[in-house]
């Protein structure tokens, strides 16, 4: 049986433990986590996800070998000479060497002179005087380079005709009269005009390139004047 001092400290006992467990059902007591705050980003931070780009290493050339490298010797070469299509081409025996005043020298070695004129068709070469020997005129009234039909008759002759006349009207350039044009065109040639050295240098490559059964040409000498012929 228990003393009246053990029942009072019993007691005592009893009340402090009921004190206890009230205050922990009390919903005040309740323990709640503090909230983390949230995250501050710095004004600087960029969100961007495109990758980027990798850079491409400079193109680098390659250099060149050096003046005794054997590698340069065996590269092939341009060979510039192999190149012009007309270096084995032969040259016509009526190519013009060299314009005079009073006559031209041909690649065959013929000369024509006494201020005569030279026709050169089909291969041949002819001495060609188109102007009347009285007057010994080529330029009409209104400044026109004329000579007659019959000046050219020899065009009319040889077959197949050439399809290119050149003519050099001696040592200037002027208009063609109508009237010679139209007896060329009726031969059915084409007609080329220019001074004679320039038309000897037009005639001398075409024929070598195109044969002269197809290119003809007729030089007035350089050293033409009107009304005393060439000197």
């Amino acid at each position: 049986m228990a003393t009246p001092g053990q029942t009072l400290r019993l007691s005592t006992a009893l009340r402090t433990l009921r004190r206890i467990l009230a205050t922990s059902h009390t919903p005040s007591s309740r323990l709640s986590l503090p909230s983390r705050p949230a995250p501050t980003l710095a004004p600087s931070t960029s969100f961007h996800t495109t990758a980027r780009r990798a850079r491409r290493p400079p193109h680098r050339t390659k250099p060149f070998p050096a003046e005794g490298d054997e590698a340069a010797q065996r590269a092939p070469t341009t060979d510039f000479e192999s190149l012009d299509v007309l270096g084995s081409a032969p040259i016509p025996s009526t190519a013009i060497d060299a314009c005079h005043a009073d006559g031209f020298a041909l690649n065959s070695g013929v000369r024509i002179g006494g201020g005569a004129g030279a026709l050169l068709v089909g291969g041949e070469a002819f001495a060609w005087r188109p102007w009347d020997a009285t007057t010994k005129r080529l330029v009409n009234a209104q400044g026109q380079w004329e000579v007659s039909a019959e000046g050219l008759g020899v065009l009319g002759l040889v077959w197949p005709r050439p399809d290119l006349l050149i003519l050099g009207l001696g040592p200037e350039m002027r208009p063609l009269s109508p009237a010679t044009r139209r007896a060329i065109s009726a031969l059915g040639i084409r007609v080329d005009i220019a001074d004679t050295r320039n038309a000897a240098a037009q005639y001398n490559l075409l024929a070598t390139e195109r044969g002269v059964d197809d290119v003809a040409a007729a030089l007035i000498p350089i050293g033409w004047k009107e009304g005393v012929g060439a000197v």
